[in-house]
């Protein structure tokens, strides 16, 4: 018999690091390679098996993303064991009828087990290839981030199909399998500080839930036979979500904040406060030219929504812009990622420390924990404290919506993030009028 190895071929690896698993088939001196679609970080690969192999070593040496999770590295492991296990076999039945084969023989049948041409392993294939035909017909019209999670989403029903066993095709996805894939999706984990926690909370599952729906229904628009079975599943949202916004006092001490000393995080802290004050979003603040800036005001297409919107210039914008008016650009702005790292240490530097509990749920199961407030600000925060902000100091909800680009108001009701001093003066202004004394009885 031949000898079977598993390689990560690390002399291929992509831009993200990740390198390509293959198996190399040996006998009598003749050499095969067979091709797998895994891909893996160096840190997920020891002595021919997939895993968390270097928990111990720092974080330099094992990097967050290279994070994989126990499930995912189990199916991996389990379809290279049963591809080697269909390698043996081949060479079984060889053996059985007194045929001397070789690699080159024992690859071609096994190439042939593996793919033969059946109605029902093209429908699956065609259901992945339709995903990616989706991410490529809107990647002109939508915002580059959005559709991440369709590439999300097949990764997952990808995973989901590996487990079951049992291919994916359109006419597989009814109400029962919206059902099943609910149900895998809630009981991912991950390993976290030694423990093992849930993967996905129930707000990202109903994402991935509601995107599934959105690209059947685009693919029956397409003329893919699609069946309608699943149409009756419901996606149960969470409400009430918690919404992270500065106070009036917490933005008056960040904009009032001394980083003379520190310019990088003065810019980051300039360009935060004016989205505060203007309610743009962080591809919008991107995107700001000097031409958008008229007079009193700034005109623009929002990337995101295409959304055409004039927002008027209060005192803290325009002292902002003024600040950098022999720049370039209107505003320094830098990548998303380093904004949102330097953020959250200004904003502890600031004393912005306000416990803030955060509950998610996963399946039925309510985790709650709490977060100083600074390690919560992030860029698009800017947005929400300027509707908060706005609505607290006496602008309608139609005005805020206006300026910001809210097109719904049930959506942008989240955003209302009304402190309890607010309400208390609106009920102060709304009945505190003189009162007669009550005549007792």
């Amino acid at each position: 018999m031949g000898t079977i190895k598993f390689e990560l071929r690390k002399d291929k690896a992509d831009k993200q690091g990740k390198a390509p698993v293959r198996i190399i088939y040996q006998v009598q001196g003749q050499r095969k390679y067979i091709s797998t679609d895994f891909r893996l970080y160096p840190e997920n690969w020891h002595d021919q098996r997939a895993g968390n192999w270097n928990e111990g070593k720092t974080k330099e040496h094992y990097p967050a993303k290279a994070k994989l999770m126990k499930l995912e590295a189990d199916i991996i492991n389990k379809k290279l064991a049963a591809i080697k296990s269909d390698v043996e076999t081949i060479e079984a039945q060889f053996e059985a009828n007194k045929i001397t084969y070789s690699a080159e023989m024992v690859l071609k049948q096994y190439n042939h087990n593996k793919n033969p041409v059946t109605k029902k392993s093209k429908s699956s294939k065609e259901l992945f290839a339709f995903i990616d035909k989706y991410i490529s017909d809107h990647k002109f019209t939508r915002v580059k981030g959005s559709l991440s999670v369709y590439k999300s989403l097949k990764f997952h029903l990808e995973r989901y199909e590996a487990k079951e066993c049992k291919k994916i095709t359109f006419d597989d996805i009814d109400y029962s399998f919206f059902q099943g894939f609910q149900n895998f999706l809630v009981g991912l984990t991950k390993e976290t500080d030694g423990q093992t926690i849930p993967a996905l909370n129930n707000i990202t599952i109903a994402k991935q839930l509601s995107t599934l729906k959105t690209f059947l229904n685009y693919a029956k628009a397409q003329g893919i036979e699609v069946s309608n079975k699943y149409e009756s599943f419901k996606v149960k949202r969470e409400h009430d979500l918690e919404v992270i916004a500065l106070t009036r006092k917490e933005f008056q001490t960040l904009y009032d904040l001394d980083l003379s000393k520190k310019p990088a995080w003065d810019q980051v802290r300039d360009v935060f406060c004016f989205s505060c004050a203007s309610s743009l979003r962080y591809s919008d603040l991107k995107q700001l030219k000097r031409e958008h800036i008229k007079e009193d005001s700034i005109q623009l297409t929002a990337i995101k929504t295409t959304h055409r919107t004039t927002i008027p210039l209060n005192p803290f914008s325009k002292a902002i812009l003024k600040k950098y008016a022999g720049e370039p650009r209107p505003l320094p702005v830098i990548s998303n990622q380093k904004s949102n790292e330097h953020l959250a240490k200004i904003c502890e530097f600031a004393g912005i420390n306000e416990m803030i509990e955060i509950v998610r749920r996963h399946g039925a199961k309510r985790i709650a924990t709490k977060y100083p407030k600074h390690e919560l600000v992030r860029m698009h925060c800017g947005r929400k404290t300027f509707a908060s902000l706005s609505i607290e100091a006496g602008m309608s909800a139609e005005y805020v919506m206006r300026i910001g680009g809210w097109k719904d108001y049930k959506s942008f009701s989240r955003y209302m993030n009304l402190t309890d001093g607010a309400i208390q003066g609106a009920m102060a202004a709304a009945w505190g009028g003189k009162v007669n004394k009550l005549k007792a009885v």
